[in-house]
């Protein structure tokens, strides 16, 4: 039996990263900073690119735009916290495109933003 953490961390966190690798490549950055940038193998962006690896989901609405922000930031120098924000992300494609109904990661606060709360 799969449990939903499972999910996450064998279709949804794969996804997560080739989209952000993707969307680094789309902005201009070359793979080998792509991967510098996700800390990652600069062949695990290759294969990211090339749909090799990582199960591929579309996301959309906020956990699309989310992303986008992130390789953004990432690109400017602005992550103060990786972690926390790729949190941010799964908490939202599992509130929106998926069915893991799962209490893994963070405590979410009652904002939401996918940080534990004080």
């Amino acid at each position: 039996m799969e449990t939903p953490c499972q999910k996450i961390v064998w279709d949804l966190v794969p996804a997560i990263r080739s989209s952000l690798a993707i969307e680094l490549v789309k902005k201009g950055q070359s793979q080998a900073t792509s991967a510098r940038l996700l800390g990652i193998a600069p062949s695990a962006v290759s294969q990211y690119i090339s749909g090799k690896r990582g199960y591929r989901i579309e996301f959309q609405g906020e956990t699309k735009e989310l992303i986008e922000k992130l390789a953004q930031d990432l690109i400017e120098n602005k992550v103060d916290d990786f972690v926390v924000r790729m949190c941010k992300i799964c908490v939202s494609a599992r509130g929106v495109e998926s069915n893991c109904n799962s209490s893994c990661g963070p405590e979410e606060s009652g904002s939401n933003t996918g940080e534990p709360e004080k």
